[in-house]
């Protein structure tokens, strides 16, 4: 069906397009394209839909950029359901089929008429998967991407922490929404099981009922599907996640990157971790030069406002504020214009921050930051006021001390804020930690108010000496802005599972007593402490829903019931034998 754009009347609206693939698999698209002459194609594929709300979601252009401002930009327009999504013949398979399909929609994409045989990508989450696919595919005529909010592997990036510990929220939110695209779709052929499609509903809209107790991989919801069945009997890294990971082809991307994140979204660390690669391995000189990130204060919801339940990050923190649309136009401009410069970018920086702390955008020329400096704080015993355990300093501790607590996976940590997909049961961002403050199971260290002002930007990452008497547990940080007033905002955390101490392809139970110096990957952040606030970090075994839960047997997690799990009584150590530290990356102070 095709009917005149009301966003550009020189343009096309076109819903029921057949796009053929090589197998003679068909894919279901909806497009914008000229009624005359040729423009340049930005191609969308995903597995969610290409429904007129989801194509033009925040149709305001205040969040994420929507198709309507790049047919007024002049381009044509292309939303591909995946394989085996929706209307879209095939299995879908996550990742299996992206990169083949990425590179026939392309093809079909260039013989069109309304085609000038120029293409470029753009979307969040696993939008930005497809687009990472299809550059590794190397067809010719893609020029740009602009991968949001995503990464280019599975493992550490959304499935698991870099740590090893399943990330629970996200993975059985995704699965259970996805699940009930492939029921609603059975119910349109007049198949289709209401009930199930009611369950899955409730399991997203109440995560902690989801996660109830009962194995994940017995649980009912998920019976006989073996997407989530394969993530769970794959705990560890090996060849299954290889397999997803498309990081060692970034040699084959040769097309300019514009990569979009946020402070608070799941895929921060590891889409950080790309960028820094891509600069070092992509596949062309002009790919390198004509990059550019932009971290914003955002969480995965498509909004990109900067406001969230417990902190309200200012007028320009918005995606709108930051002009994001107006940056993916001109980035497509760029390299689909038909004389294609070399010459690097003419903006004022290759990297563009929202550094938290004073709420303004900052321009740098190179991810991580040249000018931050590694700085330890070290956990040590004292009566610092306010702090209800011990202290946070940049001078080493002079006496040894040991910190215990006991971990119940019965009576975890309750996830509060963080990089996390925001769902109707919780919420994301910067959440003030106090509620959790009057539990025995998380430790607490801070500094002195300050008094000047520190610029932290880049990686964090806590190194800590730890015990145990399980065979196996988990230890957690997360660093955090103390304001004048108490409230107490979370910024970036992390978690090691102890069996992945070394390496999360080479498990290995502890030895009860034993003590051992462990790195817990904290992401990353930006932000200034200002004077009079203080910089705390909390040390725990558990923040659920957001990881599942160790149980502490040495068993595989996913097949054991809370019934099974026992009690861990852990301990942090600190003092000049045992120099537990968060290592800040500090610019300034």
């Amino acid at each position: 069906m095709t009917q005149p754009s009301a966003a550009n009347p020189t343009f096309a609206y076109e819903r029921g397009v057949e796009v053929p693939m090589r197998d003679g698999t068909r894919l279901n698209a909806v497009m914008y394209r000229p009624t005359e002459g040729t423009a340049s194609t930005l191609l969308v594929r995903t597995p969610y839909g290409v429904s007129s709300a989801f194509v033009g979601m925040a149709g305001n252009g205040a969040g994420f950029p929507n198709a309507t401002s790049f047919v007024d930009a002049g381009f044509a327009v292309i939303w591909v359901e995946a394989r085996g999504t929706f209307g879209s013949e095939g299995t879908f398979r996550p990742k299996v089929h992206e990169s083949q399909d990425g590179y026939d929609t392309i093809e079909w994409i260039v013989a069109q008429p309304w085609s000038d045989g120029r293409v470029a990508m753009y979307g969040p989450s696993y939008l930005g998967i497809t687009q990472w696919a299809a550059a590794i595919a190397g067809h010719p005529s893609l020029k740009a991407i602009a991968p949001m909010q995503t990464a280019m592997e599975s493992y550490k990036a959304l499935s698991y922490h870099p740590g090893g510990a399943l990330s629970l929220s996200a993975v059985t939110s995704w699965h259970a929404l996805m699940y009930l695209n492939d029921e609603v779709r059975e119910i349109t052929r007049g198949n289709g099981d209401m009930e199930r499609i009611s369950a899955l509903i409730a399991g997203l809209t109440d995560q902690l009922a989801l996660n109830d107790g009962t194995p994940l991989a017995d649980h009912p919801l998920f019976a006989g599907r073996g997407w989530l069945d394969e993530v769970l009997e794959h705990p560890d890294y090996d060849v299954y996640w290889d397999a997803q990971d498309f990081s060692p082809a970034l040699s084959r991307v040769t097309v300019p990157v514009l990569a979009v994140a946020g402070w608070f979204d799941p895929f921060i660390g590891q889409q950080l971790r790309d960028f820094e690669n891509f600069q070092k391995s992509a596949g062309s000189a002009e790919a390198v030069a004509g990059s550019r990130l932009i971290v914003g204060p955002w969480d995965h919801d498509p909004a990109l406002s900067g406001h969230f339940r417990d902190h309200d990050f200012g007028l320009f923190a918005s995606a709108g504020a930051a002009d994001l649309t107006g940056e993916h136009i001109r980035h497509f401009q760029r390299w689909l214009g038909p004389d294609t410069p070399s010459s690097p970018l003419p903006s004022p920086s290759r990297v563009k921050l929202f550094v938290m702390g004073v709420d303004e955008w900052r321009d740098f020329d190179d991810w991580p930051i040249p000018e931050a400096q590694p700085v330890p704080y070290y956990l040590a015993s004292g009566t610092e006021p306010g702090a209800r355990h011990g202290k946070l300093s940049t001078l080493p501790a002079e006496s040894e001390h040991r910190y215990e607590y006991s971990y119940d996976p019965a009576d975890p940590v309750p996830t509060t804020g963080g990089a996390q997909i925001p769902t109707l049961w919780g919420f994301s961002g910067p959440a003030d930690q106090r509620p959790l403050d009057s539990r025995p199971d998380v430790l607490s260290f801070q500094t002195a108010p300050l008094d000047h002002d520190t610029e932290v930007i880049g990686h964090i990452s806590a190194t800590l000496f730890v015990q145990s008497d399980a065979l196996d547990t988990d230890f957690t940080a997360k660093l955090i802005d103390v304001h004048p007033d108490g409230k107490a905002l979370g910024l970036c955390d992390g978690i090691l599972r102890m069996r992945y101490r070394t390496s999360p392809r080479t498990p290995e139970l502890t030895q009860p007593g034993e003590v051992y110096e462990i790195s817990i990957d904290m992401a990353a952040t930006a932000d200034v402490f200002r004077v009079g606030h203080r910089i705390r970090v909390d040390i725990s075994s558990s923040n659920f829903p957001r990881f599942d839960r160790n149980t502490n047997t040495g068993g595989l997690i996913s097949r054991e019931s809370i019934d099974d799990a026992v009690v861990a009584h852990n301990a942090v150590l600190t003092g000049p034998q045992h120099p537990s530290r968060i290592i800040l990356p500090v610019l300034r102070g």
